[in-house]
């Protein structure tokens, strides 16, 4: 635990006041899943993902999605090498540990399907071939959820894979003054120094998966989503990754609070994250309402 609280405390450093959203990530980042941050422009998330992959001793690399972004743009492609006579594999920005993906919902619907083989079995495969990413791979996308003008919706298939979303939020006055004072010292990026390295990460990740879930607890989680099925206030329920989803946050989540055991309050506290943008509510409902309601309604263990 000693690890976590040092990258913790290092991301602290220059992400002010967010200890929630920075244990959300790291709970996804240890249970091997991706981030959906959903927030307007402006509150930290380009610097959220760098401080990550810096403090990790990672390789990070920026994608910023358009309309006229390409699917080669995101995986690589094979361009012809005159002075070899031969073809050669140009790799993409997903070949890093840390890939944000900013308002992934400005690109094309092909082009937001290029990360679909890449997020869930981190690989890409072009022409035929298949070619592992580095390990370990970490998305972090990002969305307006004001601004609709010009952009294309998620598909269900493409939010599926995202473990968790959520919001940074704007900041409170006490956390914006510390932000300009830490400006003024002049505390960047650039200053932080790798606090764990990327075989820790590995490290971490397998002590995650081996978080005792007990049977009952399970079936809460296997209640939780099946629920969201039944429920008239849903069109679509939450999938079978979503339970997955969900099961490995839970792990991680307990871990992060030094435990070797999960509870039912890990469960309750990651579902809105976890359970949400997997739900197409219909006539009108919220999908954070209807996940709160069926919170209330299934038994604890």
């Amino acid at each position: 635990m000693k690890k976590i609280e040092i990258l913790t405390q290092n991301l602290s450093r220059t992400i002010v006041g967010k200890a929630e959203p920075i244990r959300l990530v790291l709970v996804s980042l240890l249970a091997g899943g991706h981030v959906l941050l959903e927030d307007v422009p402006g509150v930290g998330k380009t610097l959220l993902a760098k401080s990550l992959a810096r403090s990790v001793a990672g390789k990070f690399q920026r994608l910023q999605c358009t309309p006229d972004l390409l699917p080669t743009d995101i995986t690589g492609t094979n361009i012809w090498n005159p002075k070899t006579g031969e073809f050669e594999y140009l790799p993409g920005p997903v070949f890093t540990n840390v890939l944000l993906a900013d308002e992934i919902n400005r690109a094309t619907p092909r082009t937001q399907s290029a990360l679909l083989e890449v997020m869930e079995e981190e690989q890409v495969t072009v022409d035929g071939v298949s070619r592992p990413v580095p390990s370990p791979f970490f998305v972090i996308a990002t969305q307006n959820p004001i601004e609709y003008q010009g952009t294309f919706p998620l598909p269900e298939a493409q939010m599926d894979r995202f473990m968790l979303s959520l919001s940074l939020g704007y900041p409170s006055e006490t956390e914006e003054l510390a932000m300009l004072q830490r400006l003024q010292e002049g505390i960047t990026v650039a200053d932080l120094q790798p606090c764990i390295t990327l075989a820790e990460v590995a490290e971490l990740r397998r002590s995650c998966a081996a978080v005792k879930v007990d049977k009952t607890l399970q079936r809460y989680i296997l209640d939780l989503v099946r629920a969201t099925r039944d429920s008239e206030e849903v069109m679509l329920g939450v999938s079978p990754r979503g339970t997955v989803a969900l099961h490995k946050a839970t792990q991680a989540l307990a871990f992060l609070c030094d435990r070797t055991y999960a509870i039912p309050d890990d469960v309750k506290y990651l579902a809105p994250h976890v359970l949400c943008h997997r739900l197409i509510p219909v006539g009108g409902h919220k999908a954070k309402s209807v996940v709160e309601r069926l919170l209330r309604s299934v038994p604890i263990p």
